[in-house]
């Protein structure tokens, strides 16, 4: 969609509050600003264009929140664009979005083309090769396998260290008598030390 600037600076939603659009408009900000879009102006270009399409669905759908609607519309141009940057516009919208923001991420796309996220024109031949280049494919699919279950050998200092806990339970005094005498023995042991 492409809007002028005349359009964008007379912005005035026929819909909706003054608050709610405000919140809207922090929201998808916030939302840019995760996705590493630092860049103010074209922040401010995209926020813009977001919440124009947002306002038209308003118009149709006033009970709906501004907020939800500007989050909806962001969603589905990043989908939209990813799939276009990606050139896989077949898969679903969870796949498009993961496989987008983490080639996104990994060929460093904010930074080193700052105006170049969500433009459906003008996307610059290196940036859309980066993307794609940094786009994970899926390994292949998980099998299930079968493992017996093998009793476990814990060797002989287990089943000494089980036959004494046993010893202990069944003669509780017994146990409690040997754990005073280690205690008094580590006790004599650090008075010796320290002398």
């Amino acid at each position: 969609m492409e809007l002028s600037l005349e359009s964008l600076s007379s912005f005035r939603p026929r819909t909706g509050t003054l608050e709610e659009w405000n919140a809207a408009y922090v929201r998808v900000e916030d939302y840019l600003r995760a996705h590493r879009i630092h860049n103010r102006l074209h922040q401010s270009r995209l926020i813009q264009v977001i919440l124009v399409r947002a306002a038209k669905r308003h118009e149709r759908m006033p009970t709906v929140s501004p907020t939800t609607l500007a989050a909806e519309e962001t969603e589905k141009w990043m989908d939209d664009w990813f799939g276009a940057v990606l050139g896989t516009t077949d898969h679903s919208h969870e796949r498009i979005a993961i496989d987008g923001r983490v080639a996104l991420l990994l060929c460093d796309g904010p930074q080193r083309w700052p105006y170049a996220f969500l433009e459906d024109k003008n996307v610059p031949q290196d940036f859309a090769q980066a993307m794609t280049a940094s786009a994970m494919e899926a390994g292949p699919d998980m099998k299930t396998s079968n493992m017996v279950p093998q009793p476990l050998d814990f060797g002989v200092i287990s089943e000494t260290a089980g036959e004494v806990l046993e010893r202990i339970e069944r003669y509780p005094l017994l146990g409690m008598l040997a754990l005073w005498a280690l205690f008094l023995g580590v006790l004599a042991a650090i008075f010796y030390w320290t002398r």
